[in-house]
C-alpha cells in the first residue's frame, strides 16, 4: 500500500477494513472503519457549509477519543490544514495559536471549550464539539461545496511545539511527509488487522498522531483510548482489559512502574539490595519481575515504543534483562517524527538505535576527544518550515538541506545513534569538559525517593535541583510530611493562641525533619557522585518544593530555573497554578 496524501489514505483504508473496528473508547463505543468513513463526511459537510475551503485552517483541542482520529483525518482529506492543539496549552498560549494560524474553525471537547477565552471564540466561524459532533457556533450556512482533494505536496497539518525556552513555532507538515512516514514506522515494526494498540499520549503530539493514529490506521489495526491520564490507576485496569500487543509511551511512565513496582522492592531492606547489586542475581531478579510485569500488561505486548525524551540507564537495563518488548525511538516534530529506531530484537542499552528506512544521519562540528557532535539529518519526511518564520526556518538547515535536530549525539561503527543531550543545555567545565545535564539528571531520576529534577550551573559549580516523589517520601518517614504541611497551614490562626503550647514540641518535629532532610540531599549527593565521572559530579542537593514548571510535552521550562530568573519562575508558577484552578486560600498559604 503506497498513498501519497491522506485523502488517499481515507480511501484505501474505508475501503479495505471496513467492518474491523479501527476507533474504541476504553469501556464505550466501537467505530469501525466504515463509521470512521461515515463521520468523516459528516464533519467534511459541517466544514464546507461553514464556507471553508482547500487550505484553511482548523484547530482541534480535544482530549483523546475516537472522533478526534476523525476530525483529523477528515480535516486533512478535505484539503484544509489541521492545527492539533495540546491540552495543556493555557488560556493565553490557546489565543495565540488559533490566532496565529488563522484557524477559521475549532473542534473541541467539552472540557477543553471553557478554557477558551472570549475572543477566539469570537474569532471563530464554525465552533464543534468532538464528543457528538454538534456545532457550538456556526455563522456561516452555505451549500456544500465538492471536496478538493488534496497533492502530495500539500500542506496537512500546522503543529505547535511546546518550546522549553521560547514561544512555540508552528511546524509545517506537508501530506507526502506524513505517508511516507507510514514506511518508517513499518520498517520498525510492522503491525496489522491483529495488533491492538493503546493509545495513553495526547494525540495531538506528533508522536501519538503520526506512530499512534496515522500508521495503524493504514494496516487495519484497532486503537483504544484511555479516557484520563495514565496513572497507575487508571493504567493498569485498562492493560488488563485491552491486553494490547503495541502501545506508546513516554519514558515516565515506564520509569514509574519500575520504580514502584520493581526497584522500591529491591532496596527495601538490606539483604535485598546485597542480591540487587550483584550482577548474576540482578539479571535473575530482573527476569522474574520482567514476566511479573509482561502479565500485568496482558501477556500479548510485542511492541513497546519509548520516546519524547531520555529514558534512564537503570530503567532499561531492566526492560531489556527483563525481556520486555520495547524500543526507543528518536525524531523531532518537524521530522513527522522518526529518525532512528530499533526492533525490540535489536535494541541497545543507551541508543536510539541506526536510522529509519530512508533516513541519513551525520555528526557536524564533531569534538575529536569524544566524537560526539550536533546530529543533522536528511529525511522525507521534513517539515516544509515554520509557518510564517522563514528566519526560524532558515536557521535549522545546512547549507546542503540537511536539518539540523540541535542534539549532541555520536554514532557507532555500525550506525547506531545515542542522544547524549541538547546542544543549548551543554554546560562547558571549568577545563573545557562538556557536560551533558540530561545524563546526569538520568542518574539522579533513578533514585526511588526522586519524581524529577534539572542540573543547573550556579557559581561555577553544578547544582542538582530535586523534586522529590511525595508517596515514596512519605513511605520512608512515615507521616511526617503530611503533619508537617497540615500544621504549617494552621500556624495563622493558631499559633498565635496557643504559642507556648506548640513551641516546644514543634520546633523539636520540625528540627527532625529538616535533619531527615539534610540527610537524604547528602544520600542522593553520594549516590549520584559515586555513578559519574568526575567532571560531573554535582555540589549541592537542593529541594524544589512545588513541581517543575513544564510544556504542555511535560519538559522542565529549564529557563526558568537559571540564576536571575526567580521572577520569571514564580510568574510561571502562578499562571501554572491558576490553569489548575488553584489559587493560594485552596493551598492553605
Amino acid at each position: 500500500m503506497t498513498v501519497e496524501t491522506i485523502y488517499e489514505l481515507v480511501r484505501y483504508s474505508v475501503e479495505t477494513y471496513g467492518d474491523r473496528v479501527a476507533f474504541e473508547m476504553l469501556n464505550d463505543e466501537q467505530v469501525t472503519y466504515a463509521e470512521v468513513g461515515r463521520r468523516i463526511e459528516i464533519v467534511q459537510r459541517q466544514l464546507l457549509s461553514a464556507g471553508l475551503r482547500k487550505g484553511d485552517k482548523v484547530a482541534l483541542l480535544s482530549s483523546s477519543m475516537p472522533n478526534w482520529g476523525v476530525c483529523y483525518l477528515a480535516i486533512t482529506s478535505a484539503g484544509m490544514v489541521a492545527v492539533p492543539i495540546l491540552p495543556d496549552f493555557t488560556g493565553e498560549e490557546l489565543a495565540m495559536i488559533i490566532g496565529h494560524s488563522e484557524a477559521k474553525a475549532l473542534y473541541v471537547s467539552d472540557k477543553l471549550f471553557a478554557k477558551l477565552p472570549a475572543e477566539c471564540v469570537a474569532s471563530l466561524d464554525l465552533i464543534v464539539r468532538t464528543k457528538n459532533l454538534k456545532p457550538t457556533v456556526q455563522r456561516v450556512n452555505i451549500e456544500p461545496a465538492a471536496i478538493s482533494a488534496p497533492s502530495a505536496d500539500d500542506l496537512a497539518a500546522i503543529i505547535y511545539t511546546s518550546g522549553t525556552t521560547s514561544s512555540p513555532k508552528g511546524v509545517m507538515l506537508q501530506h507526502n511527509a506524513l505517508c511516507r512516514h507510514i514506511k518508517l514506522c513499518y520498517s520498525a515494526f510492522p503491525v496489522d488487522e491483529d495488533h491492538v494498540m493503546l493509545s495513553v499520549l495526547p494525540m495531538s503530539h506528533t508522536y501519538e498522531c503520526s506512530i499512534g493514529l496515522i500508521y495503524p490506521f493504514s494496516t487495519g489495526t484497532r486503537v483504544v483510548y484511555l479516557d484520563r491520564p495514565p496513572t497507575a490507576s487508571a493504567l493498569l485496569p485498562a492493560l488488563k482489559k485491552v491486553r494490547p500487543t503495541a502501545m506508546l509511551i513516554v519514558p515516565l511512565i515506564i520509569e514509574k512502574i519500575y520504580r514502584s513496582r520493581v526497584l522500591s522492592k529491591f532496596e527495601s531492606n538490606a539483604f535485598w539490595r546485597f542480591l540487587y547489586r550483584t550482577g548474576f542475581t540482578r539479571r535473575y531478579l530482573h527476569r522474574m519481575a520482567g514476566r511479573r510485569l509482561m502479565k500485568v500488561f496482558g501477556s500479548r505486548l510485542q511492541f513497546l515504543g519509548i520516546g519524547g525524551a531520555k529514558l534512564d540507564y537503570s530503567t532499561e537495563r531492566f526492560m531489556l534483562e527483563g525481556g520486555i518488548p520495547y524500543a526507543i525511538g528518536y525524531g523531532l516534530t518537524e521530522t513527522a517524527p522518526l529518525l532512528a529506531a530499533a526492533s525490540p530484537d535489536k535494541v541497545r542499552i543507551g541508543s536510539t538505535g541506526p536510522a529509519a528506512d530512508g533516513v541519513q544521519l551525520r555528526l557536524d562540528n564533531v569534538n575529536p576527544e569524544t566524537g560526539q557532535g550536533e546530529v543533522v539529518a536528511l529525511t522525507p519526511c521534513i517539515m516544509q518550515g515554520y509557518y510564517k518564520n522563514p528566519e526560524a526556518t532558515a536557521g535549522v538547515f545546512t547549507s546542503d538541506g540537511w536539518f539540523r535536530t540541535g542534539d549532541l549525539g555520536e554514532i557507532s561503527a555500525d550506525g547506531y545513534l545515542s542522544i547524549k543531550g541538547r546542544l543549548k543545555n551543554m554546560i562547558v567545565g571549568p577545563s573545557g569538559e562538556n557536560i551533558y545535564p540530561e545524563e546526569i539528571e538520568s542518574v539522579l531520576n533513578s533514585h526511588v525517593l526522586i519524581a524529577d529534577s534539572i542540573v543547573t550551573e550556579r557559581g561555577g559549580h553544578l547544582v542538582a535541583l530535586v523534586h522529590f516523589d511525595r508517596e515514596a517520601l512519605e513511605a520512608k518517614f512515615e507521616s511526617m510530611r503530611d503533619e508537617w504541611e497540615t500544621r504549617k497551614g494552621e500556624w495563622s490562626k493558631e499559633w498565635r493562641a496557643r504559642k507556648g503550647e506548640w513551641s516546644k514540641g514543634w520546633e523539636r518535629r520540625k528540627g527532625e525533619w529538616e535533619k531527615r532532610m539534610d540527610s537524604l540531599k547528602k544520600e542522593i549527593l553520594e549516590y549520584a557522585n559515586s555513578k559519574l565521572n568526575r567532571f560531573s559530579r554535582i555540589s549541592e542537593v537542593v529541594e524544589e518544593k512545588q513541581e517543575f514548571v513544564k510544556t504542555p510535552t511535560h519538559k522542565i521550562k529549564r529557563f526558568l530555573y537559571e540564576e536571575n530568573n526567580r521572577e520569571a519562575l514564580l510568574d510561571a508558577q502562578r499562571k501554572r497554578d491558576e490553569a489548575r484552578g488553584e489559587t493560594a486560600a485552596d493551598k492553605g498559604e
